[in-house]
């Protein structure tokens, strides 16, 4: 099947493991929310029961005898129907909790995001590979041919006897030489598949030929600033850390508000009789104020804990921040050596060429022997790998910047449109 670029950026963000992992972080993270909003929302059952029971006198510690009086009472029967509601008045370490799962939600969803990007940048890097890998194949396969036409063009000049023997065997060596060369760059290339086809989630077995070619464009960066300002707003992973920050102090503030008191609400309705014909009417409300004096120290370890995270919490941004900077500077940096590294190496190809052509012009004018010709084609195998790793390291750092810039989905996608 053909895969371009965009389809492999496609199947990685549908299939990747690290996302559907992630998806289910965010359910976790949705459910904890819940489940401490629940301490605020009313409980709300209803029950029906009829009971028969049938009283021992004498068990219960009554043994004096009564006139008239039976020593066993019963069987007595008892039904009850109603609802029952409890509900929260007023519990400010409550509603603190859920306000800190809230940003916690907040902070999951964020590192979905995150965790796209991490897939962009991942399938990014291996599409890049799987191409410079199919580049260093046709490259090798173009090397064997020139040494194959080398080597034929040496043996004609040995049986025509104008070349020694010598020229024959170098050239045959260097045609072995390629030969394995191709071997090894066809290898690679098949495991770079591999790889490509297990980071975006292909069938198992399913073959693929990539359809974009490795482009080439000068980026014009903003600057620095703009840069760092941008990553700071936008990079999905300092957002969970700020939201897991802001959580942090949330659940602080619950656990130092175990010292206050709680109002609660609790009521029921219904019908209670010996029968269900002979029911009536019954309902209890009440309203309950705890007001705590002493939890064993509960309260104060929950503070501690609560504190220790809160400070994690914060330096964990504060180490983050300073790595957002690092990143974003690192990228700029490569991506400005590797769009020189593409022209000097681009130049040298065309050098090498240039070299090439002329030693074998002079080989088979008689000028000199193929060692100039060994030598060059071995400067046109070099320049060659060296555009190619230039071209990857150039494309790479793209995507290496608009990551760490936090934009890495929309801006590969864009790059992508506009070639």
């Amino acid at each position: 099947m053909p895969l371009s670029f965009k389809d492999a950026l496609d199947r990685g963000l549908r299939n990747n493991l690290g996302i559907l992992l992630q998806s289910d972080s965010t359910l976790t993270a949705r459910g904890e929310r819940w489940k401490e909003l629940s301490a605020l929302l009313p409980n709300v059952n209803a029950a029906v029961s009829e009971t028969a029971e049938q009283i021992d006198l004498a068990a219960l510690g009554l043994r004096i005898n009564f006139p008239g009086v039976p020593a066993v009472i019963g069987p007595i029967g008892v039904f009850q129907a109603g609802g029952y509601v409890t509900q929260s008045l007023f519990d400010y370490h409550a509603i603190e909790r859920k306000r800190g799962a809230s940003y916690n939600e907040k902070a999951a969803q964020s590192s979905l995001k995150n965790a796209r990007e991490l897939v962009v940048l991942a399938v990014g890097n291996a599409y890049l590979v799987t191409l410079a890998g199919a580049a260093r194949v046709a490259t090798a396969q173009a090397d064997v041919q020139t040494a194959q036409a080398l080597y034929d063009k040496a043996a004609d000049q040995q049986k025509a006897g104008v070349s020694p023997a010598i020229d024959t065997l170098r050239a045959h060596v260097e045609l072995q030489t390629r030969q394995q060369l191709m071997i090894v760059a066809r290898n690679d290339f098949a495991k770079q598949k591999l790889a490509l086809a297990r980071v975006i989630g292909l069938p198992l077995g399913q073959e693929f030929n990539l359809t974009t070619e490795a482009p080439y464009e000068p980026l014009a960066t903003l600057p620095l600033e703009e840069d760092l300002q941008r990553a700071y707003a936008s990079r999905p992973d300092y957002l969970a850390a700020a939201q897991e920050v802001r959580s942090a102090e949330l659940f602080r503030r619950a656990a130092t508000a175990e010292y206050y008191p709680t109002l609660d609400m609790a009521g029921d309705y219904g019908v209670a009789g010996i029968r269900p014909g002979d029911s009536r009417g019954v309902f209890q409300a009440a309203a309950t104020l705890n007001i705590p004096i002493f939890a064993g120290g509960k309260t104060h370890a929950d503070v501690l804990e609560a504190e220790a995270s809160l400070r994690q919490s914060r330096q964990q941004l504060e180490n983050l921040r300073g790595q957002i900077d690092y990143e974003v500077r690192s990228a700029r940096l490569d991506l400005t050596a590797a769009a020189d590294q593409v022209e000097v190496a681009r130049s040298s190809v065309d050098l090498a060429t240039q070299t090439l052509e002329q030693a074998r012009d002079r080989f088979t004018a008689g000028v000199t022997d193929n060692l100039e010709v060994v030598q060059a084609q071995d400067s046109l195998a070099s320049a060659n790998e060296s555009y190619i790793s230039s071209l990857y390291s150039h494309n790479l750092a793209k995507i290496s910047l608009a990551k760490a810039v936090g934009v890495a989905e929309e801006g590969v996608k864009q790059y992508l449109q506009r070639k």
